[in-house]
């Protein structure tokens, strides 16, 4: 059995972060080397914070390949805000709709608040495929004049991801991309607006990553509070108001662990690609057993989402695996089954030891 008090951890969020960044954290919270303080202690308005963001937000661009046209911001209010503050920003009472997609959990979390502030087009709907599928492009019909097209990289509920650029070069493609950000290449220069929460791939919880590219600035009204409005964040390089200064750093150390010690995004992508291929190749080959629930083509490499024949034995899989010392193995409370997250920080092993538990649970049932 696993000690209990190093459990490796599957959960859909927080997910795990490198080993090498939880040892700086903890000589930080004691004392950070360059300053001699706490971390907990270090002021927002520091010098050493100054550069602490500088250098997350070139990180950034660089894993990205992106240049300084394209603002990193450092945000609070999660994912949830700015299903509220692109539309604030970007969407007109008198005016064309903006394109949506509705994919599974969370994209059905924005279409709600943008449709407080404006039109929205609902382009495609997953509901009567119960969200196992994504569309392909001869279903979605873009409207030229949209003020934006909105969708989600990766459903984490559902263990959905596209593996393709959606929409137009001629409408702002804003992506929630919450659950694989940072986690392959992607054309970031075909995206006006990319947001990602920290908590899954990034770091912990209280930070969300806004890359926006600059011309969409000139698109905002004049009459957005302060803190909602992306020029004013921008101007401030995050530091409008006190800012998560933990969590940011946690994030500096990531983007330097991405960079310095993985070898950037291509070589990310690889090691998740064969984390992920073992763990659906195993569930595969108990397909009398194990049900994923995703279509081929859609599968995220990020959450593996499966049933087994019961619940009572998803019960007792789940009581397995904390045995193990496996955590965090339960489906979305809205789906209920099985997840195992994938996120950057879950080494191979990891996956592996998951692997022979799946294999050696279906043996003895």
């Amino acid at each position: 059995m696993s000690n209990p008090r190093n459990r490796l951890n599957f959960s859909g969020g927080p997910g795990a972060l490198p080993e090498s960044v939880l040892q700086q954290l903890q000589t930080a919270i004691q004392c950070e080397p360059d300053t001699g303080l706490s971390l907990l202690g270090i002021s927002h308005r520091s010098d050493w914070f100054a550069a602490v963001v500088q250098e997350t937000e070139d990180n950034i661009r660089h894993l990205l390949g992106v240049d300084r046209d394209h603002h990193v911001l450092l945000l609070q209010g999660g994912a949830t805000q700015q299903f509220s503050q692109i539309p604030m920003s970007l969407l007109r009472r008198d005016g064309p709709p903006a394109d949506y997609l509705h994919t599974g959990y969370w994209s059905g979390k924005a279409l709600p608040e943008a449709r407080k502030e404006g039109p929205v087009r609902l382009l495609w709907s997953g509901a009567e495929h119960a969200f196992s599928r994504l569309p392909d492009d001869h279903e979605l019909d873009y409207a030229a004049d949209a003020p934006y097209l909105h969708y989600i990289s990766n459903e984490t509920v559902e263990g959905l991801q596209f593996h393709r650029l959606l929409g137009r070069d001629d409408v702002p493609r804003i992506c929630d991309m919450s659950s694989d950000f940072l986690s392959r290449p992607i054309a970031a220069d075909r995206y006006a607006l990319i947001y990602a929460h920290a908590q899954k791939n990034i770091g912990p919880a209280g930070v969300t990553v806004v890359v926006l590219h600059a011309p969409l600035l000139d698109r905002l009204p004049a009459e957005l509070p302060s803190f909602l409005d992306y020029r004013s964040q921008a101007a401030a390089h995050s530091n409008l108001n006190t800012p998560p200064v933990f969590a940011i750093y946690t994030v500096l150390l990531v983007t330097r662990w991405l960079r310095h010690d993985i070898g950037g995004l291509a070589k990310m992508a690889e090691i998740n690609a064969g984390k992920a291929a073992l763990l659906y190749r195993v569930l595969d080959e108990g397909a009398d057993f194990y049900r994923p629930r995703a279509a081929v083509a859609d599968r995220s490499q990020m959450n593996v989402v499966f049933n087994l024949p019961t619940p009572a034995l998803e019960r007792d899989f789940l009581a397995s695996a904390t045995a193990a010392g496996l955590s965090g193995l339960q489906g979305h409370r809205a789906i209920g089954g099985l997840r195992a997250s994938l996120y950057n920080a879950l080494t191979p092993d990891a996956v592996a030891t998951l692997a022979t538990l799946l294999h050696d649970f279906r043996r003895r049932h």
